[in-house]
């Protein structure tokens, strides 16, 4: 991407900070990763592929989130406890019978990046976990409370995690 581009982008998600991460990135025929990087860096840090694990333990402790995978052609969402993981046979494998469990390519993770910005008006903070190529393999939401705050104890945790794993700002 020239230059020019990238200032551009980043001029436009400074003054649209809540647009979708993957329309944009679609539309500007670029990686969601590059999106993130674009974004204000008090809204984003970036921290290795190698800290998905710790990441993925520490989330199974947070109790209610929503996890997000969107593709193309379906955004799908899970609400609910992250189970706990380990990892066999080349995948971090979440652990539970019913609900959300799976098998996760792990080592394909390049990044994780930890951002808080508004969305339709309303604060919010996730991880996105980038894979080689830039793209988001799926993003993890702090929950909200009765009132539609974000949960101070798992924003809480969120930032601890970002200061641990997520540098100082893009990687």
């Amino acid at each position: 991407m020239l230059r020019t581009d990238l200032v551009a982008l980043a001029t436009y998600l400074a003054e649209n900070p809540g647009a979708v991460i993957e329309e944009v990135a679609r539309e500007r025929n670029v990686s969601p990763r590059t999106v993130l990087e674009a974004l204000p860096d008090r809204m984003v840090r970036i921290g290795p592929g190698d800290a998905f694990v710790p990441a993925m333990r520490d989330i199974a402790q947070w109790g209610e989130v929503t996890l997000i995978v969107h593709t193309v052609d379906a955004i799908f969402e899970f609400t609910g406890a992250i189970p706990q993981g380990e990892i066999a046979r080349g995948y971090f494998n979440l652990m539970q019978p019913k609900g959300l469990h799976g098998h996760l390519r792990h080592e394909r993770c390049a990044a994780v990046a930890f951002v808080e910005r508004p969305f339709m008006g309303k604060a919010t903070a996730f991880l996105a976990f980038l894979n080689a190529e830039g793209g988001i393999m799926f993003k993890v939401f702090v929950g909200r409370d009765e009132t539609g705050a974000l949960r101070a104890d798992q924003l809480q945790r969120f930032q601890a995690l970002a200061d641990r794993v997520g540098g100082s700002g893009v990687a």
